[in-house]
């Protein structure tokens, strides 16, 4: 008999080797595919998810700083940030995977000024600009992440600061081994590029970027790409 965590990872692991559904709307996929993963999802995925404490410490996050998370997932953050997220002013934290909020709110009972919204990161804004926008590998997660990337860039305050770890292709990366990772990805609805590190250092001064490979759970020998990026909201967008 399988002890508990291996067969928990087991049923994870099933539902990665059927992929994302690929019918439906995003949400509709979001929600099937992530709801049977909801309870094991964190244990899991900290084994996948490298550099989310150390985007975390970038962020540089001060007392009265107004703070959004696109694509929180779980809520996992709250526990990242610690003691700081009692400081913050505000801390939204949005997403439009039902199952996965469902836990994000239990993890945010008892925090008045944390809010938990079921929201589309292409679009939702907040009531006032915001001091700092990150996330943590969602931005592969939404087809049309250039769209998250300009509507960030909408919400913050100037000099306010976006933060994003996630996985990617880098530009080092051999042309086989980049599609390799490309479609592996892209069975469970991660949509790698090599496109995000451009746009963001077009649209953000850049803070700090780092770029760097992680072991992969149960793949001994593979290490997959993601990066770190920290920058700050220029007074306007560069003219194209």
């Amino acid at each position: 008999m399988l002890a508990p965590d291996l067969a928990a990872d087991a049923r994870i692991l099933w539902r990665l080797l059927r992929g994302q559904p690929k019918s439906g709307g995003h949400a509709e996929r979001l929600q099937a595919f992530y709801a049977p993963q909801a309870d094991r999802y964190d244990a899991f995925r900290a084994r996948l998810l490298h550099g989310r404490q150390e985007l975390i410490e970038r962020l540089d996050l001060q007392p009265g700083d107004r703070v959004v998370e696109l694509g929180c997932g779980t809520g996992s953050s709250l526990a990242r940030i610690g003691d700081r997220a009692a400081q913050l002013a505000s801390f939204d934290m949005v997403d439009l995977c039902p199952a996965l909020l469902e836990v994000a709110r239990q993890r945010a009972a008892g925090h008045d000024h944390v809010r938990v919204i079921e929201a589309d990161a292409t679009t939702w804004q907040p009531e006032q600009a915001v001091d700092c926008v990150f996330m943590s590998y969602a931005l592969t997660m939404i087809p049309d992440w250039s769209r998250v990337i300009a509507n960030t860039q909408a919400m913050l305050a100037p000099g306010g600061r976006i933060g994003i770890v996630d996985f990617h292709l880098p530009e080092d990366g051999s042309r086989i081994g980049n599609a390799l990772w490309r479609q592996w990805f892209g069975h469970d609805g991660v949509h790698l590029s090599a496109k995000h590190l451009p746009m963001l250092r077009q649209m953000f001064t850049e803070r700090s970027c780092a770029e760097q490979r992680a072991s992969v759970p149960y793949l001994p020998g593979l290490r997959a790409p993601y990066y770190l990026f920290v920058g700050e909201r220029q007074a306007r967008l560069p003219e194209r």
